[in-house]
């Protein structure tokens, strides 16, 4: 049994603004369950509806070093289609009405929390994952902090990383003495090697530079990412990495996307009968 951790910004059902939440809400309960065992770490939002809240249970609590502040964080946690969520709450950084806010510097704070937090929280949830994978650049820390602070501690030894690209243009930019005086990593890590990307710090960089192994949303993109067009910038950090590199096609909730119950559909259908024809419902084409 390997046990794998999914830790994202956002996850169906429980805060959604794109399709990273339909992968990390809808991927952990179609995996084989026989010889995977994967739960899932988000942030505990202010803006999550209370009926969703109302299904999580205080797990523990303690307090963090972070940007020279001692912070507190919770853990939470709920149960959804049999898979289990954790959910890091501190409502000075996921207050507000969304979950990612217009100033980029923000949200850089919020996930470099979230990320260190996130790892911290590990040893205290009885769930020691053999891989970590992670998704976007909210979460791009995390095979950092991994590699670097967290292997003197017993508990991370021989956890591997993976990081996912949904969206390469979105990597969580920022000047390098702002990212550095937020994640008090030193200055070693900020180097065209590592985080830094022509002039700024670039959290998704660190990620991949740091992570064991790298995929993305279907093979097609994977080669695109690698090309100067695509690659926003990072295509030569890709081409480097190829090797650990996969596309993966993103799949569908079944469950979900069911045209027989799909309240979406105006007339639902199944496949014994989608042939049959009806003039009422007929679509002309010219």
């Amino acid at each position: 049994m390997k046990n794998i951790l999914f830790v994202a910004s956002e996850g169906v059902p429980f805060i959604k603004t794109g399709g990273l939440a339909d992968v990390v809400g809808s991927l952990p309960k179609c995996v084989d369950k026989r010889y995977f065992d994967i739960r899932v770490m988000i942030p505990k939002y202010t803006c999550i509806s209370q009926e969703l809240k109302d299904k999580m249970v205080y797990k523990t609590s303690f307090y963090m070093d972070f940007h020279w502040k001692n912070e507190y964080v919770g853990i939470l946690e709920a149960e959804v289609d049999g898979v289990k969520y954790y959910f890091i709450d501190n409502e000075s950084k996921f207050g507000g009405f969304h979950p990612y806010s217009s100033n980029v510097y923000e949200d850089i704070e919020k996930f470099a929390f979230f990320s260190k937090a996130a790892l911290s929280a590990m040893p205290l949830i009885d769930f020691r994952p053999d891989v970590i994978h992670c998704h976007d650049w909210q979460t791009g820390l995390i095979p950092v902090y991994l590699k670097e602070r967290f292997q003197g501690n017993e508990f991370f030894h021989g956890i591997k990383s993976v990081m996912t690209i949904h969206n390469l243009k979105f990597q969580g930019k920022w000047d390098v003495p702002a990212v550095k005086d937020i994640t008090g990593l030193p200055d070693y890590f900020f180097t065209p090697d590592k985080l830094e990307s022509y002039k700024n710090a670039n959290l998704l960089k660190g990620g991949l530079v740091y992570a064991d192994a790298i995929t993305t949303v279907s093979e097609t993109y994977a080669k695109e990412i690698m090309t100067p067009f695509y690659g926003e910038s990072l295509d030569g950090l890709l081409r480097a990495r190829e090797n650990d590199l996969r596309g993966i096609v993103n799949g569908i909730d079944y469950s979900e996307y069911d045209p027989s119950v799909d309240k979406f559909i105006d007339f639902k259908y199944n496949p014994q009968n989608f042939r049959k024809h009806d003039d009422r419902y007929c679509i002309k084409t010219y």
